[in-house]
């Protein structure tokens, strides 16, 4: 799928149409709990129901955006890594932030995705979020982290699930990145304080279209 349509189909989520805190509720209706619970079982009702009430606490505290960032991170990096293969019985399954938690784990995307969303959430801007692909240096594979930039040339800090801590890019020597991307462009990284805009279409991602269809199917 071509980069202009999935920007179109992330940017057109009703959870964003108007302020995210407003609209995020529908997600967490019983009619959707009991979904996950007839998917996930009781044990996924009560951690889709704990995030809930994770939420709902950060909201009523309006924390700075540093404290949003590590108590997100915090908050996902309980869950297990399970890769894809094992967990969904595909090569590369993008799970969505109800999925990711009821199902209990998920790999690299899924925490990184579910950090995405819920930092949306709490207030905090597309423009200061990316999805980031890097290569993680000591395993020797690819992998995601989502970083946040307080300004655009800011060197952006990492929230990772094989480092607890938030630290900046430059703090983070096993990590070289790749490119970048949320509901606003994609970007070719060649360290994290430098970036080149990817033009419409010059590359894609493309599991999002089918994320973004399951997101907005669980918000009905």
């Amino acid at each position: 799928m071509r980069l202009t349509v999935i920007l179109v189909l992330l940017l057109s989520l009703p959870l964003w149409a108007d302020s995210p805190a407003n609209q995020w509720r529908r997600f967490f209706s019983p009619k959707r709990l009991d979904a996950l619970e007839a998917q996930f079982g009781e044990p996924g009702r009560q951690r889709a129901e704990a995030l809930a009430a994770f939420i709902e606490a950060e909201l009523a505290q309006d924390r700075p955006v540093e404290q949003k960032l590590e108590r997100v991170n915090d908050y996902f990096n309980r869950l297990t890594f399970v890769d894809d293969q094992t967990h969904w019985g595909q090569p590369d399954y993008w799970a969505t932030p109800l999925e990711f938690v009821a199902s209990g784990g998920g790999d690299c995307e899924d925490f990184a995705i579910a950090k995405y969303f819920t930092l949306r959430v709490l207030g905090v801007e597309a423009a200061q979020l990316r999805l980031t692909y890097v290569k993680a240096v000591t395993l020797n594979q690819a992998h995601m982290v989502l970083t946040y930039l307080p300004t655009p040339s800011a060197m952006p800090l990492v929230l990772d699930n094989l480092n607890a801590t938030v630290l900046p890019g430059s703090e983070r020597p096993d990590l070289v990145p790749v490119y970048s991307f949320n509901g606003e462009g994609l970007w070719r990284a060649r360290a994290f304080d430098q970036g080149v805009r990817l033009k419409h279409g010059e590359s894609g991602v493309d599991l999002w279209q089918d994320l973004v269809e399951r997101i907005t199917i669980e918000g009905e």
